[in-house]
């Protein structure tokens, strides 16, 4: 059962990150549809990591959401791509706009995730 939902919800996470990149394709000057993807999955896990304790985590709802949903949602080998390609272009502003957004919005939106996870706990 474990392994089931690890696989289900990488399967969601991964067609969810395909269907927002085809959805903001359009701009694709900028990287927004990874960017995106990786703030939302950080936001996502961060609420499971203020929600859950420790058990909750490694029981099969835990396990589709924090391991199956956010590892296929999130990006960071598709971020590490789209950086390089920016940079072998020599668009050097965008590549370090695209590294300084993903590290310091991924990091904002993991931990109000995590603040939110740990409001609602308290009062669930």
């Amino acid at each position: 059962m474990t392994w089931l939902m690890v696989a289900l919800g990488g399967a969601l996470g991964s067609v969810g990150r395909f269907g927002l990149g085809q959805a903001l394709a359009r701009f694709d000057a900028f990287p927004y549809g990874t960017l995106l993807a990786n703030v939302l999955g950080s936001l996502v896990i961060g609420i499971c990591a203020g929600l859950f304790d420790a058990e909750q985590k490694s029981r099969p709802a835990g396990l589709f959401l924090m391991v199956g949903f956010c590892g296929g949602f999130t990006t960071f080998s598709t971020f590490s791509l789209q950086t390089l390609e920016l940079m072998h272009q020599q668009a050097w502003l965008k590549a370090g706009g695209n590294m300084l957004l993903s590290v310091a919005l991924c990091l904002l939106g993991t931990w109000l995730g995590f603040l939110l996870g740990q409001s609602l706990r308290k009062t669930g």
